[in-house]
């Protein structure tokens, strides 16, 4: 395992309108991968850092995408046009990354935000998923990424976990700001009943660092330490709701 904070000298920060993706630098500096491709604003910011390392298009090895929505996967036939590298994600993904996923209830109100992205922002077009994965796949970039499967705000929603740093990539698990930490709204939420086991299967995997796609500030420690906040909370309104009425 590595020295607290040594992993973030290998990671670039891509802050789009809507959220954050990431360029994971190999250990060896010769390469990269792209975890999720965001919405709008991260083209430049990936071509300007890939440049600073003295990396080209082809460099990037992978695109790694934690789920479909548009905030995440909007840039990702673009990336995989310029870099010619291929896609990974969650096979349940697919739709929502065409833009066909059939939203219900409350959810039908994401559909109708994408819909309005696409056509204002001109960008998610559908690209095809490559290599689809699954819950405990190992993957040979960034010293080694574990697939783990986190359904809830979307069916095939992934984290992933680097056992070299003891890092957890958590998507759209929970959103960390220093005025609000809290799940995803659930007009974004397509199987909500799902979110209880992902957050367990997180807090059991117990990483020493976590990195979800939207924060204010890089670290790990900090956003670990407000995960399990989040979780107290949710508790505590858990107990309160189960209390019986006097």
């Amino acid at each position: 395992m590595t020295e607290a904070g040594d992993w973030q000298r290998h990671i670039r920060t891509l802050r789009g309108v809507m959220g954050v993706c990431h360029l994971l630098i190999e250990p060896d500096g010769r390469g990269a991968v792209l975890l999720d491709t965001g919405l709008v604003g991260e083209p430049w910011q990936i071509r300007w850092h890939l440049r600073r390392l003295g990396l080209g298009p082809r460099d990037v090895r992978a695109i790694l995408l934690t789920h479909g929505h548009i905030d995440h996967a909007g840039n990702a036939a673009w990336a995989k046009a310029w870099t010619g590298a291929p896609v990974y994600a969650h096979p349940l993904e697919q739709a929502h990354i065409d833009g066909k996923y059939p939203y219900a209830g409350v959810n039908r109100w994401c559909g109708r935000l994408e819909r309005v992205g696409r056509a204002v922002l001109r960008t998610g077009a559908p690209v095809k998923i490559d290599v689809p994965l699954a819950d405990g796949d190992e993957l040979p970039f960034w010293g080694g990424l574990r697939v783990v499967h986190l359904p809830g705000h979307t069916l095939g929603h992934c984290g992933f976990y680097s056992a070299r740093h003891d890092l957890l990539f958590s998507g759209d698990l929970f959103a960390s700001y220093f005025f609000n930490v809290h799940l995803p709204p659930p007009i974004l939420n397509s199987e909500p009943a799902l979110i209880p086991g992902s957050l367990e299967k997180a807090r059991q995997l117990n990483p020493r660092f976590m990195v979800p796609q939207h924060y204010d500030v890089l670290g790990g420690t900090l956003h670990r330490r407000r995960f399990d906040l989040l979780l107290r909370k949710l508790a505590l309104r858990a107990k309160r709701r189960s209390a019986p009425v006097v």
